[in-house]
């Protein structure tokens, strides 16, 4: 029994092995990509960007209870 599941356990090891570079290859393509173009922004305009958002998005204050 134990043969087996070890047998087991080392084709899904190495089918996840195998696997891994070919699945993270278009996640790896999309970050890569996405910072190109992030680089290609100025920084002064991401920061408006972020300041807009924020004053969007923030949170509202609590109401003073008396």
């Amino acid at each position: 029994m134990f043969r087996v599941v070890a047998w087991i356990v080392l084709a899904l090891f190495l089918l996840v092995v195998g696997a891994w570079p070919a699945a993270a290859a278009p996640v790896a393509l999309a970050f890569a990509g996405a910072g190109v173009v992030a680089s290609k922004i100025p920084g002064m305009v991401l920061l408006g960007i972020a300041a807009i958002a924020w004053l969007r998005h923030r949170p509202t204050p609590a109401p003073v209870k008396h």
